[in-house]
């Protein structure tokens, strides 16, 4: 059974950063309509991939991470509905609530279980958790910075799936981050052609 969580919950979200660098080339190539389509499917097989993800480390016993990920849901359906109206309005508050009310639940209930904070495990939760949740809120809102915050949050998952000996999950973490990075190049060299510079300005 893990191993068909794994192979979904990986499958789907590495495609979900397949998809995100698709949509920065498009956009990159000033194919609005195009990076939109791959940015809802984006959306769309993140949010296939979270159930499988919330299981796996529930069942490692990853509270912090399981907790944030279920409260990451709501950011998920945000980032799905923007892009399918092509907004870019701020999320509502009681999406930031639900996050503040999850992710101390998580910590509390892996300090609960461990007695403390004494397990690498749990410093690399830390790490996924901050990167997971902001990266998701930022890219929601689809600014460039959350692709940095899913950095973090891959170097630690990856981390955490070596040490907890998931191989498959391990590779899926480096690939995902390959195309993360390939995302926010793209974005800041689009952002940079986009600019105007001192020769563009006409002379007074």
């Amino acid at each position: 059974m893990h191993e068909v969580l794994q192979w979904i919950g990986g499958g789907f979200y590495l495609l979900n950063k397949i998809f995100f660098s698709f949509s920065e080339r498009a956009r990159h190539h000033n194919s609005a309509a195009l990076a939109r389509r791959w940015r809802i499917a984006s959306w769309a097989v993140y949010l296939i991939g979270l159930p499988p993800w919330v299981i796996i480390f529930a069942g490692w016993r990853n509270w912090i991470a399981a907790s944030v990920e279920a409260s990451g849901a709501p950011a998920m359906c945000l980032g799905l509905v923007l892009a399918l109206r092509g907004s870019d309005k701020d999320p509502p508050k009681w999406l930031n609530r639900l996050a503040f009310i999850c992710v101390p639940l998580g910590f509390a209930i892996s300090l609960y279980d461990f007695g403390g904070l004494k397990t690498l495990n749990q410093r690399l939760e830390i790490g996924l958790t901050a990167g997971f949740l902001v990266g998701t809120y930022q890219l929601a809102r689809d600014r460039a910075n959350g692709y940095l915050w899913l950095v973090l949050m891959h170097i630690s998952c990856g981390w955490l799936m070596w040490i907890q000996g998931y191989p498959w999950l391990l590779l899926q973490q480096v690939v995902s981050l390959g195309f993360i990075v390939d995302a926010y190049v793209t974005r800041r060299r689009h952002t940079r052609s986009a600019a105007p510079t001192t020769l563009d300005a006409k002379p007074a």
